[in-house]
């Protein structure tokens, strides 16, 4: 259960490893990713390590459209095993967000506020429909009852979240990246980055701004269990522009565990979907037959 501790300010170390074995060499490796945490009013980056085995001929990074730090790694030398590991020391101090004061507008009054006075290039970016996050009827019929134009703004985030935590099951291997919202409304199963991508239909598709949030969440293990090392795993939530002040309030949801992201929530990036902040993708050139990938993740943190 969330309590007030969870907002309090901490101290996590990141460590994600992610390892590609082929089964015949790779001449040529050609990788885009985000290999760096986000820092944000809430998160302060330490420091970051990036380390990539075999050495790579080439790491370049920049700032993409969304703010994100990405790399560019090239790796020119024949392998079987491409390793790409970076650990990060991140502060949080993520304020609970007030969802009473929210109830002042209602989802209506929100959506006309994005209109007029959110950033115009912000606003489209994070309502437009893409691939991954479609308007299609399905998620309008499902979202109109959940976020009729009358209901209280804040009574209406806290609803999106219990109602896709209450409607559908977490279950790994249900989906893939490329399921649609009409797919995963039909089977009612998935994964935290399909219910953070139903969140942003929800909310895109009655005008309220909505992005996509890459990242990791501090888990705990079970009374009596040890934390296993590389057991911890990447999480997706749903980020939603409210009025406030300036140019407005970006309001963190969870649906996958029925709550707003507190600080234990650590950010990667953001974007308009899953493929605009896939941590690692690319082009290689092999013969290989066949190929394995894992993942290993460990959130430690640092001041408990």
């Amino acid at each position: 259960m969330q309590t007030d501790d969870d907002f309090g300010p901490r101290r996590y170390q990141v460590r994600h490893r992610t390892t590609y074995t082929y089964s015949d060499d790779v001449t040529g490796c050609y990788e885009r990713g985000f290999l760096a945490p986000r820092a944000t009013p809430a998160q302060r980056v330490v420091s970051n390590d990036v380390r990539i085995v075999p050495e790579p001929d080439l790491v370049a990074t920049h700032v993409d459209h969304f703010g994100n730090r990405s790399y560019y790694v090239e790796v020119r030398t024949d392998h079987r095993v491409l390793e790409v590991e970076k650990t990060s020391i991140i502060e949080v101090d993520r304020p609970r967000p007030d969802l009473d004061a929210l109830d002042r507008w209602t989802v209506a009054d929100a959506a006309e506020w994005a209109r007029v006075a959110a950033d115009p290039v912000l606003r489209v970016d994070h309502l437009l429909p893409t691939t991954l996050v479609s308007h299609d009827d399905e998620v309008r019929s499902y979202a109109a009852a959940i976020l009729p134009p009358d209901r209280p703004l804040g009574q209406a985030l806290r609803g999106l979240v219990g109602t896709l935590h209450r409607d559908f099951t977490y279950r790994s291997g249900a989906t893939t990246v490329r399921t649609t919202l009409p797919e995963l409304l039909s089977q009612r199963a998935g994964v935290c980055q399909d219910f953070a991508h139903l969140a942003l239909g929800c909310l895109r598709s009655v005008g309220l701004p909505a992005r996509y949030v890459s990242g990791y969440l501090e888990t705990t293990p079970p009374p009596g269990a040890e934390r296993l090392e590389g057991a911890d795993a990447s999480h997706a939530w749903a980020s939603v522009l409210v009025p406030g002040p300036a140019a407005g309030t970006w309001v963190d949801l969870d649906p996958t565990n029925d709550q707003v992201a507190d600080s234990r929530y650590l950010v990667t990036a953001w974007g308009r979907d899953f493929r605009d902040v896939s941590p690692l993708k690319g082009v290689v050139f092999t013969e290989a037959a066949t190929s394995t990938l894992e993942v290993g993740v460990d959130v430690v943190r640092l001041d408990a």
